[in-house]
């Protein structure tokens, strides 16, 4: 049992188990292995999940293992997005698939992919495969639903939602179910645990759709405007779409239509002349307050004062 141990002691554990696990025979998986762990990362799901588990009762050592699961499981994703995304640079340097190749990128993310069944397997509990089976294949939905959507202007909030509770929404959700394995957790804690885990997976992309039209490229660690280039109707242009007038409507339609980022200049002047930042924030809000209620169920403890400052550092990273 590990409980009160700091938060860099616990994300240590973490990483030496990402370590041993990323091990491989072919030189090229640590290769670029090895490229993704120098990329650093914030570990955001890691994070997330041990401080959750401190939330419902005590970090254990199995929540370093499912840590590691939940992390490789993201990375793994990442790999994919950026070939499907033809995205350039993450976290300030460029993508594995620039420095790689496709090929590469897409074959390794399939071989952390299946480590982090291995890895699950090793733990012998089927509540554990069951949460995680369901979780990646909720993750792989939500990449097609993205996929289908992409150049669509005419897609609504309710689309755009769905897309990010599948996409970024489960896996947070997974980290609060994962939380309260060898914890002795209510059936109401453990709807909870979850929920916040959800609630902060939607606030953290929301926010990082904001950041893609507001943000500093060089704190934010990627280019703006990525998602217009990749024809994503996040909810900042959904927002200043529905207000726009029609000029200004035809001039997102084109640009989301063609991918178009030559067009980034106009489009931000449309986002800032219809309040659309101020819209998104309305509902960041709103969320946030849900995640609080939902936080305030349980007692006070260390773990829940770090996921107060966990949710408070993520919601103000260049905002």
């Amino acid at each position: 049992m590990a409980s009160n141990s700091n938060q860099q002691d616990h994300l240590q554990k973490v990483n030496d188990v990402i370590m041993s696990s990323l091990v491989s025979e072919v030189p090229l998986i640590n290769q670029v292995g090895k490229h993704i762990i120098d990329g650093g990362g914030k570990k955001m799901r890691p994070q997330c999940l041990l401080n959750l588990a401190g939330l419902a009762g005590n970090v254990t050592d199995i929540h370093y293992q499912l840590a590691a699961i939940v992390e490789f499981i993201h990375t793994a994703t990442l790999l994919h997005d950026d070939v499907v995304d033809d995205s350039d640079t993450r976290r300030s340097s460029p993508t594995a698939n620039i420095k790689f190749g496709n090929s590469a990128s897409i074959l390794v993310g399939d071989f952390i992919y299946s480590r982090s069944f291995q890895m699950m397997v090793e733990l012998d509990s089927i509540e554990i495969m069951d949460i995680l089976a369901y979780t990646t294949n909720k993750i792989a939905e939500g990449e097609v639903l993205q996929l289908i959507n992409k150049n669509n202007f005419d897609i609504s909030q309710d689309d755009y939602f769905k897309v990010i509770r599948a996409k970024t929404g489960v896996l947070f959700e997974a980290c609060g179910k994962l939380a309260c394995i060898a914890n002795k957790c209510t059936l109401d804690q453990k709807k909870s645990i979850s929920l916040i885990g959800e609630i902060f997976g939607q606030i953290y992309q929301l926010i990082d759709d904001v950041l893609d039209y507001s943000g500093d490229a060089a704190r934010i660690g990627k280019n703006l405007g990525d998602d217009l280039k990749d024809g994503k109707m996040t909810l900042p242009l959904i927002f200043a779409a529905e207000k726009a007038n029609i000029n200004d409507r035809e001039i997102i339609k084109n640009a989301i239509n063609h991918g178009d980022l030559s067009q980034l200049t106009r489009i931000i002047s449309i986002i800032d002349k219809t309040n659309s930042i101020d819209s998104v924030k309305k509902i960041i809000k709103a969320k946030l307050a849900d995640l609080e209620l939902e936080m305030s169920y349980f007692k006070d403890n260390i773990y829940k004062d770090r996921m107060m400052t966990f949710i408070s550092s993520s919601i103000k990273r260049d905002f």
